[in-house]
């Protein structure tokens, strides 16, 4: 959802800007259709077992086990019903209805409640230890596939689902004594007791979550919990140089192996690292939770967003070729931010895309933004684009030739972040935004 912010409406400076927007509108237009929704279906449709197949190779293939991850499922319910209201088009609504009846049927755990995390493709659990484990993070995208699709169609069983859903995670997820939720848990709801409870990524889609059911269901209790998640991301997950904080004990104590041994810090580099794209992407999901909330001229708020992109800027991009690199770290609290992986992976680079034009538009006097959005995106349409068989590969070809090879799909890429991108950045080309 594009947001609209300050009461400000950005208008074109000069004919050769209102040229260029035309000309990105119908580039992005042609790229979200032809390439992203029209590469997934109908090939990704599962017609005999419901849902969705996870698993196409780099020509989209089918291939391997195609076992659905409840990630993978709701994040194609949420973008077919976006697709839909969109374009207007009534083919993605029923993909949109084929993806519901499987989340209900099959994810939906009848007997204690949440989304299971992850089935074969027959529905079944698949076996293990861990085969009926529930998270924060999957059931997040359950809430926020729901409400998208009860958006679309004004299903009450969808919207009936999608609270059950907040419900299920506020009595078993949410910590009663340190406010915020545990991500990993047992079938019944009970608490998984890894090395960690608590992380960043399950944090911001809540936040992500909370913000899409609260447009459609303006509870007094959602809002609660949605204004906690932004606070708690804001002031607490958030480092003061402008990054992500990752791992956390119960109590909110970061996890960091930064002071240990060259040998016990590279084996833990992913507990304390800096992501780029998820501080691209929280930024965006603060200001979008700001909008849902109604709260105006919040730049406390707004300012820790920049601050977030800012150090993105400056310390994770590519100046030759453009993108966000995928992993920095700070060693031993200095102030020099070392890359210690310089992929560029699809879902960070639309990330970047949709929050530099945000900020472009937030800030207009900085033109930096809309610069560095025009170079992702000629980065992007470069390195990224498989224009030959459609679809996005999985890292930036400069960095990562290989890539051309790789699987188009798994389990962990479909296609939301880069829906989601071209939509906003479409509707806030042609409109700008108010709050």
């Amino acid at each position: 959802m594009v947001i609209i912010l300050f009461g400000i409406v950005i208008t074109s400076c000069g004919d050769a800007i209102k040229s260029e927007k035309e000309i990105l509108i119908r580039q992005f237009e042609k790229v979200l259709k032809e390439n992203v929704l029209d590469a997934w279906y109908p090939v990704a449709i599962d017609t005999l077992y419901g849902g969705f197949l996870s698993d196409f190779t780099y020509d989209w293939q089918p291939s391997g086990e195609q076992e659905k991850m409840v990630v993978t499922q709701t994040r194609h319910v949420w973008t077919t019903s976006e697709a839909a209201l969109f374009f207007d088009e009534e083919n993605y609504r029923h993909i949109a209805e084929h993806g519901f009846r499987y989340l209900q049927d099959t994810m939906w755990d009848e007997t204690y409640g949440g989304f299971y995390t992850l089935r074969d493709r027959y529905g079944y659990p698949i076996p293990g230890p861990e085969s009926d484990t529930k998270t924060a993070y999957g059931n997040a995208f359950g809430i926020y596939s729901l409400a998208a699709y009860y958006k679309l169609t004004g299903d009450s069983a969808a919207l009936n689902l999608a609270k059950n859903t907040f419900l299920w995670l506020d009595k078993h997820s949410r910590d009663p004594e340190y406010p915020g939720y545990v991500d990993r848990m047992n079938r019944d709801g009970s608490w998984l007791y890894d090395r960690y409870l608590k992380d960043y990524n399950s944090s911001i889609h809540l936040l992500e979550a909370f913000t899409e059911l609260y447009r459609v269901w303006p509870d007094k209790l959602v809002q609660e919990r949605l204004l906690e998640m932004l606070t708690l991301i804001r002031d607490t997950l958030t480092h003061e140089k402008g990054y992500l904080l990752l791992f956390f004990e119960r109590d909110w104590t970061p996890v960091s192996y930064r002071d240990s041994s060259a040998a016990i810090r590279e084996a833990n580099y992913y507990f304390d690292h800096v992501s780029f794209g998820h501080d691209v992407e929280t930024a965006y999901l603060m200001i979008e939770a700001l909008h849902a909330l109604g709260i105006e001229n919040d730049k406390h708020t707004v300012s820790i967003a920049k601050k977030m992109v800012d150090h993105a800027l400056d310390y994770g991009w590519d100046e030759e070729n453009g993108g966000f690199y995928y992993q920095g770290y700070y060693f031993d609290e200095s102030d020099t931010l070392t890359i210690i992986n310089d992929v560029k992976t699809w879902w960070v680079q639309t990330e970047g895309l949709n929050t530099l034009l945000l900020m472009s538009q937030l800030f207009p006097k900085d033109e930096r933004y809309y610069n560095y959005f025009i170079k992702l995106w000629e980065y992007i349409d470069t390195y990224l684009i498989d224009h030959e068989y459609g679809g996005w590969y999985v890292e930036g070809i400069d960095n990562s030739p290989g890539a051309q090879n790789a699987p188009k799909a798994t389990i962990w890429k479909v296609n939301y972040h880069n829906t989601r991108a071209l939509m906003n950045c479409i509707t806030m080309l042609r409109a700008g935004f108010t709050m």
